[in-house]
């Protein structure tokens, strides 16, 4: 692995833990040229997976991506890292182990994220899917927003801190 640091090749592992019920490896190192330290997560993967845009232009699936794009969703959300890392891990597996083909289309990619923020947390969903959709009016967030669960808006309101607009 090489050295962030000096470029060199040379390091060793000075810790290993499995993190994420059991999906990712993550390695302590030490670069034995310049003595730094750095973290290497290590994961199956599967396949090479390719996205299919709107446009046709096919792009290398990135997990960081797609955790960017929920992150920041659930921006100042009482939701944790670690549940954003399961989704996206969880989102990844079922790419890879549900779809024959090796690209797939980004309106499914944003599906996926969509369902599963959904039921992990509707204020998120709906800033996803503001996103994702390329809201324009007021009237495509009423819209989806009375496509959520009744009990799911219930506790996404008593959720919203109690604020004054004005």
């Amino acid at each position: 692995m090489r050295c962030p640091y000096c470029n060199s090749t040379d390091s060793r592992v000075t810790d290993s833990r499995p993190d994420i019920e059991d999906a990712i490896i993550r390695r302590r190192r030490v670069c034995n040229q310049c003595g730094a330290k750095f973290t290497t997560v290590e994961r199956v993967q599967m396949r090479d997976l390719l996205i299919r845009k709107n446009s046709g232009k096919l792009e290398q699936f990135d997990r960081e991506k797609l955790r960017r794009s929920i992150k920041l969703a659930c921006r100042n959300r009482d939701v944790s890292d670690e549940q954003i890392e399961k989704l996206v891990t969880s989102i990844h597996r079922r790419l890879e182990t549900e779809t024959t083909d090796d690209s797939v289309s980004s309106a499914l990619v944003g599906q996926m994220v969509s369902d599963s923020l959904l039921n992990l947390d509707p204020i998120a969903f709906v800033r996803f899917v503001s996103v994702y959709r390329k809201f324009s009016k007021i009237a495509d967030f009423k819209k989806i927003i009375n496509q959520i669960p009744e009990a799911e808006t219930d506790a996404a309101v008593c959720a919203l801190p109690k604020t004054s607009l004005f």
